[in-house]
């Protein structure tokens, strides 16, 4: 039996130190970041897309939060995708001056496939837009949000992601820890492959995609992680997904633990769907075209599964701590040493608090992050779960109701808009 756990265990823990260092290296060169400075003239045209289902309660801030945008009015337009409403969604976007796309398919609800239905209707306008700007109805946005997209696509970036912020990071528990976790990955993960010219991955919402992108490849993507699967799309054809920190969006994040819960299950099932499909494509272009970026997209598709082993892993180590069951243990063996996976592991602590203390956040967030590892650790459950239901396709919409205002969401986090 010793034997049979350690020929599973020896990879296991390799693969355990391998991601570790990958995060690591990631992690660190995300702890640098350069503000954009002598924003280029305007000079593109923007369609802000909108896509909502039953958002009364919370549509209205955005809408008149886009209206204030730095940046001139006759080069953006706002359209309101009212997905399978009930409510009076269509009716608000109409009073509050955007242009209404009424869509009615209840069989095929869901983001990706309102996206999906939406875009060749706006290019029908014939309106000349060079770019989408994609925000969910509960967001807020930073004013000079279109100012610096235009400014990256004026450099040439096609594919962009804005910085996701939390507009509602003190209200509960919940949304504070969720709020961490966001801020985090920013830096950690999002900025950090940024820095490293790697390619990063859209997050559903403060998305910029240069039109001539989804004229030429279309949108096509309706799984529960519509975002992800269009970053992969883009990617199998070389096509960088760059992100924009100093583009900030805020976004309410859930109140309770089921709610939250019930989000990520969704997400963690749209992930391992999308990485059954484009882990071979990504390997066989990457390969083809001699790309680490391309390559590299496989890590960001391997996160899940990652999880679940570095999770089997935890487990087992403990109990080989009171019941001896395997005796390959890697940090025993001089290739490396112990006090390496000591420095790691204080490290994986420290860059979330050093995060925290960059961003300025309210005091309140501190007491968050000491029950930070409970949230985090409920990522396992959910993502075993996401694993057993990968295949179905079924979209939950979740439910806003936070009003607020843009100075509000905007005014506890300064350094984010400095």
């Amino acid at each position: 039996m010793d034997y049979a756990l350690d020929v599973l265990m020896l990879p296991i823990q390799w693969i355990v130190a391998f991601f570790t260092v990958y995060y690591t290296i990631i992690g660190i060169s995300g702890m640098w970041h350069r503000k954009e400075k002598n924003l280029a003239a305007p000079k593109n045209r923007f369609a802000l897309v909108i896509p909502a289902h039953n958002e009364e309660m919370v549509l209205g801030d955005l809408l008149d939060n886009l209206k204030i945008l730095k940046y001139p009015k006759e080069l953006y337009d706002i359209y309101v995708i009212a997905d399978n409403c009930t409510d009076g969604t269509a009716e608000l976007a109409r009073s509050k001056g955007a242009f209404v796309l009424e869509r009615t398919n209840p069989e095929l609800g869901g983001k990706g496939y309102a996206m999906d239905w939406a875009f060749p209707r706006i290019f029908e306008l014939d309106d000349g837009y060079d770019a989408f700007c994609v925000f969910d109805a509960d967001n807020l946005v930073h004013l000079d949000f279109l100012a610096v997209m235009n400014n990256r696509l004026i450099k040439g970036q096609r594919v962009m992601q804005g910085y996701l912020s939390a507009k509602n990071p003190v209200d509960t528990w919940v949304s504070g820890t969720f709020a961490i976790a966001f801020w985090t990955v920013n830096h950690l993960w999002h900025l950090g492959k940024y820095n490293l010219g790697l390619s990063s991955c859209l997050g559903g919402t403060g998305m910029c995609i240069a039109a001539d992108i989804v004229k030429e490849y279309g949108w096509g993507c309706e799984s529960l992680t519509e975002d992800m699967e269009f970053s992969m799309k883009c990617l199998s054809h070389g096509i960088r997904t760059c992100w924009v920190h100093d583009a900030i969006i805020y976004d309410e994040k859930p109140l309770t633990f089921m709610a939250s819960w019930r989000q990520r299950k969704r997400w963690a099932q749209g992930q391992f769907d999308c990485s059954e499909r484009y882990i071979p494509i990504l390997l066989k272009e990457g390969i083809r075209r001699h790309s680490i970026m391309v390559l590299d997209g496989i890590m960001q598709l391997l996160q899940n599964y990652f999880l679940l082993v570095s999770a089997f892993y935890l487990v087992m180590t403990y109990i080989n701590m009171f019941y001896p069951c395997f005796t390959v243990i890697l940090y025993n063996d001089v290739l490396v040493p112990k006090q390496f996976w000591s420095v790691l592991g204080i490290i994986q602590y420290i860059l979330p608090l050093i995060v925290l203390l960059q961003i300025e956040v309210p005091i309140k967030i501190y007491l968050y992050w000491l029950v930070y590892p409970i949230f985090m650790y409920s990522w396992i459950p959910v993502t075993f779960l996401g694993w057993i239901h990968r295949h179905e396709k079924k979209w939950v919409h979740t439910i806003h109701t936070r009003s607020m205002h843009f100075e509000q969401a905007s005014l506890t986090r300064k350094k984010e808009i400095e």
